[in-house]
Parts: C-alpha cells; structure tokens; sequence
C-alpha cells in the first residue's frame, strides 16, 4: 500500500528546501495532488502482472500474434522524471492465446513503477514466456525520456529503443524480420 501521507509530508520538505512556502495560496493542495498522482502512477507495485495472463483460449493457433504502438507512461527510477513512448508485443502461441487487452495491461503493470526501460522490456518478454510457455516473443519499446529532454543533455526528440526476442523470436532471423516488418520497424 502507498502510504500517501508520508509522500505529502515528504513534499512539503522538498517544496521548503528549494525555498518556497509550502503553505502559500498556489502550493498549499501540491503535497495532496502529488500523494494522489504517485499513488496512480506507482499503483503496478502491487500488482501482480501474471495475473493478466492467466485467462486465455487453447485456439490451436501457432501463428504470430502482434499488439503494436501499445502507448505507457513510465517513472524513471534515477531521477523520478517521466519517460513514455510505445510498447510493440509478438509472441508466436503454442496453441494458447490470450484477449489483445492482456497484453497492454502487462506493459501498464510493469510502466506503473519505479523504471528503466531495459528491465520494463525484459521483464514484459519474460513473463509472457513464463505464463503463456509461447514458441517465442518479441518486445520493443521505444521511449522519450524526460531525465534527457528537459534536464541533463536536453536532446528533445531523442528516442532509446529497447528490444527483448525470445524462443523462435531469438533464433530464426527470418522469423525475427517478420517481427520487425509486421510492427513496420526500421
């Protein structure tokens, strides 16, 4: 559980240490509105990712299965600034399918707390192959991380491209290149 009143406690520190009254007309809900928006934005902390997987078809189909340009807001865990962009999922089912939303619900789970964007990917293409035991899976992300837009180097526009190939995804170049047309990845 999130506690929300050590978060608004711990703003009102902060609001003082960078030398503004905490109390003043503009400032005096902040600690509340950030206790709230961590509460959402941190809520995949105690949830269990699997658990979305777990409902599925036995369909028979050994074809890949693709959901592409999955949209996720994620906090990056060395700065606590926001990194976001698109998740891109393929998997190639060993007769089990599972409900397309299944798979945007797992990058929202992992998206919903402390991040990187490496393990966000790693840990999505994981658990797919531990939950759905796929032929192979295949995960991109792509994001812009604020950490690196608005502080630091400041290169708006700048992307970082993750990937995570599993199974067949892994092996067979072709079965890959298919993975990377389909989504329309260059």
């Amino acid at each position: 559980m999130i506690d929300q009143e050590k978060i608004k406690t711990a703003v009102i520190s902060i609001i003082e240490a960078i030398g503004d009254d905490p109390f003043r007309e503009g400032l005096v809900d902040t600690p509340r509105r950030i206790a709230e928006m961590y509460a959402d934005i941190f809520g995949g902390i105690h949830e269990d990712p699997e658990e979305h997987l777990k409902i599925g078809f036995e369909e028979g189909h050994q074809e890949m299965v693709i959901a592409k340009d999955i949209p996720f807001y994620a906090m990056c865990e060395h700065h606590f600034l926001p990194f976001h962009g698109t998740a891109h999922i393929g998997y190639i089912p060993n007769g089990r399918v599972v409900g397309v939303s299944k798979l945007s619900r797992i990058v929202e789970v992992f998206a919903r707390r402390p991040q990187l964007q490496e393990r966000l990917t790693t840990q999505v293409a994981d658990t797919m192959v531990k939950v759905l035991q796929p032929k192979g899976v295949a995960v991109i992300v792509e994001a812009e991380h604020l950490c690196m837009t608005m502080r630091g180097i400041r290169k708006p526009g700048s992307k970082m491209v993750t990937s995570a190939m599993r199974g067949l995804l892994r092996e067979r170049a072709a079965t890959r290149a298919e993975f990377l047309t389909l989504i329309d990845h260059r």
